[in-house]
């Protein structure tokens, strides 16, 4: 069974080949069009230089926009370790029981080893495993610090009354 094609009567081509051929001048005259509507009028960037335009060709031109775009800091690994020691601390006072605190550190230690026997990639990793109970040990004292100033502080003041207990 042979498949017959639907030809143009004027040109006798094919009708596809005929719209293909039709589909530029469609285009343009459909830009024609939204240009007199006034579409393209104030756009931003009207009339400024296509930024990066001149610049040499990049292959990973959209890794750098994308982190430009999203603010991200990408470090060498024993940067980034250097700085989640010194945040470390912090990070454990926000946790509120010993098991995940352990954990935490745990993670840190493992990922501070690992990083140990890889290849340097970046300036050399000087931060060291941190011992597990003697950083529980701190964390439980900076948390009863903590529980012991917010009782001198609700001592100082008056108790507060609950929403359903009534004035009289």
């Amino acid at each position: 069974m042979s498949e017959e094609r639907e030809t143009d009567q004027r040109t006798g081509r094919a009708a596809a080949a005929a719209r293909i051929a039709q589909q530029q001048t469609w285009v343009d005259q459909q830009i024609r069009v939204a240009m007199e509507r006034g579409d393209f009028d104030d756009l931003p960037g009207a009339g400024k230089p296509i930024g990066d335009l001149g610049s040499s060709h990049d292959p990973d031109w959209w890794v750098k926009k994308l982190v430009e775009r999203e603010r991200l800091v990408v470090l060498p690994p024993s940067v980034q370790l250097r700085k989640e020691d010194d945040e470390l601390d912090d990070r454990l006072d926000t946790i509120a029981s010993e098991r995940e605190v352990r954990a935490a550190v745990e993670d840190f230690n493992q990922r501070v080893v690992a990083a140990r026997y890889r290849l340097p990639e970046g300036p050399p990793l000087v931060t060291m495993p941190r011992d597990l109970e003697a950083t529980v040990a701190a964390w439980r004292e900076r948390r009863a610090e903590r529980a012991a100033a917010r009782r001198t502080t609700q001592a100082a003041q008056p108790p507060r009354r609950r929403w359903w207990q009534r004035r009289r």
